[in-house]
């Protein structure tokens, strides 16, 4: 039975997910973002979390043995960052958007929390690269409203 990657896509759309920033530095120390919506936590002991590449993305060297990053949850309000570094040729950080977290990676000012984690692992997943991080610090701020994303747009909680 073949599955249509389209109707899959939409299928998979019906699922209601959180936006977040995966941010790195670069060698040459520039801070770069991407946009992701598929952050999931895997353990609490250890702490580790998984975020999924897609292996034709323009900057997919760049992410794929960074060894230390850091997933930002954006809020409601963040949407303009969230469409800003989903965007081709988009993904240098804004030097007011970010401050140098303790493993050196990115966090997102503003962010409803920033996840600084090392590379644990790395596995293949079909198109995706799976990027398997442990959690090394937890900065959260009050709370706000997440950004979510359903059905290929971004919607309110109510």
């Amino acid at each position: 039975m073949t599955i249509d990657a389209r109707e899959l896509r939409d299928a998979l759309g019906q699922f209601a997910t959180g936006v977040c920033l995966v941010t790195v530095t670069d060698e040459d120390g520039v801070a770069h973002a991407l946009t992701v919506n598929s952050f999931s936590s895997v353990s609490l002991d250890p702490p580790l979390v998984l975020w999924s590449l897609q292996k034709d993305a323009e900057i997919y060297a760049l992410y794929e043995s960074a060894p230390r990053f850091c997933i930002a949850v954006l809020s409601d309000a963040q949407e303009g960052h969230s469409s800003g570094y989903a965007q081709k040729g988009a993904h240098r950080l804004a030097a007011e958007h970010f401050e140098s977290g303790l493993n050196g990676a990115p966090l997102i000012t503003g962010a409803l929390v920033n996840f600084e984690c090392s590379l644990e692992r790395a596995i293949d997943g079909g198109d995706h690269t799976i990027l398997l991080g442990r959690v090394t610090r937890v900065s959260t701020i009050d709370s706000q409203s997440p950004l979510v994303f359903l059905g290929g747009q971004y919607r309110e909680l109510k």
